[in-house]
């Protein structure tokens, strides 16, 4: 039989990372490619602990269907934290629990987003969330990306030349994929910047919590007395990714479109892994676990700088990033990034070029993005120095 898919499919493509990351399982390729968290930083005993607990004592409720907005206890620690952590105010705002903060992306542009209106994001900026908004069909729009955040001046350009633009989407922290995270001064240039065109923020931030380096940020939504930011939080970078639980806090009506969104795609998330979220928050330390793994990646981070300065040829450009999992590599001007990384991968050292991380992905990109929280310390020795001779070879 001969299938006709519907138009919003038709045209996307696997993601790239996927399909770079089932060549890794070649166990003698080193990679660089993905974006987990690393295994030590998961509490796996405490998980055990409360897991077990919760199918001992009570095991209906995890069992059973859910409310779909959320389990109760968990919906109000997220607002707790919200509150006490991040300073962000809960007032005239709601929260949903979600299926990984991907489906915050997801959920947002289902409610805000008709066929054909524009969707603006940085440029470069996480795959995962670009095509998601593919998926409806939107005007995508790439806003090039300065070291301290997306470029402001040209972000109000892009309004003024796109039809109907209805979403912005941020990555303020660690930004996935170049690791910078942006500014105090742009963070309040955006939110004036939207509020004058009527814009709505999506802010993403799976990678705030791992800060090891500078001063933390206030959040967009913590600035916001507007209703413009959708704040899209995550438990998988800080907890487990394989839980599958994140939220979203904003604005009451948007909730609650978003919640309609959700009952026709999973009617709820995982109930015993939020019930699990919640006794975990209950019973753990946050900001004492928050420390540990933040440390982790501090150590890990700065062995792939020390590693790169040290083997990389001095034409390879680089982000210092104060948090999160990845760094970005740019290549010297009119060098060939995607016969760079073919061959890294013929050395066994797998890399994600950095076209797949563009709004438009046909425009031309000199840069690869690096993890350094997955591979154990001495595979970032030896890919560095890999990648590193052949950086010296090449350019």
């Amino acid at each position: 039989m001969q299938y006709q898919f519907s138009k919003r499919m038709e045209s996307l493509q696997p993601s790239l990372i996927r399909e770079i990351l089932k060549s890794t399982s070649d166990p003698e390729v080193i990679s660089f490619a993905a974006g987990n968290p690393a295994p030590n930083a998961f509490p796996v005993e405490e998980l055990t602990r409360i897991i077990t607990d919760i199918l001992h004592h009570d095991p209906i409720a995890a069992l059973q269907y859910s409310v779909t907005e959320g389990y109760p206890a968990l919906r109000e620690a997220c607002k707790r934290m919200l509150e006490t952590h991040y300073h962000i105010s809960t007032k005239d705002n709601d929260l949903i629990v979600i299926s990984g903060a991907q489906q915050g992306a997801d959920l947002a542009a289902k409610a805000l987003v008709n066929e054909g209106d524009t969707v603006l994001c940085e440029d470069p900026s996480f795959i995962g969330c670009l095509n998601c908004f593919r998926s409806y069909n939107c005007n995508l729009v790439g806003v090039e990306m300065e070291e301290d955040g997306i470029n402001t001046a040209k972000l109000e350009q892009a309004i003024l030349q796109n039809p109907r633009v209805k979403l912005l989407y941020l990555i303020p922290n660690f930004q996935n994929p170049t690791g910078i995270t942006t500014s105090l001064a742009k963070r309040r240039e955006i939110l004036r910047i939207a509020k004058a065109h009527n814009l709505v923020i999506l802010e993403d931030n799976p990678y705030g919590d791992l800060r090891f380096a500078g001063e933390p940020v206030p959040s967009l939504k913590s600035m916001d007395t507007d209703g413009l930011v959708i704040y899209n939080g995550s438990f998988s970078k800080i907890l487990a990714p394989g839980l599958r639980v994140g939220f979203v806090l904003a604005p009451a009506p948007i909730i609650a479109k978003m919640t309609v969104g959700k009952q026709c795609a999973d009617v709820h998330t995982n109930i015993l892994t939020q019930i699990a979220c919640e006794r975990w928050l209950a019973t753990c330390d946050l900001d004492a676990h928050i420390a540990r793994i933040s440390e982790i990646y501090r150590q890990k981070c700065q062995l792939m700088l020390d590693c790169i300065d040290r083997e990389f040829a001095p034409s390879i450009a680089h982000t210092t990033p104060e948090g999160g999992l990845f760094l970005w590599c740019t290549l010297p001007e009119g060098a060939d990034m995607m016969e760079f990384c073919r061959r890294a991968v013929e050395k066994k050292v797998a890399v994600v070029p950095g076209f797949a991380f563009l709004a438009d992905q046909r425009n031309p990109c000199r840069s690869f993005r690096m993890n350094f929280s997955t591979p154990t310390d001495e595979a970032i020795e030896k890919g560095i120095k890999l990648l590193g001779a052949l950086t010296h070879t090449m350019f």
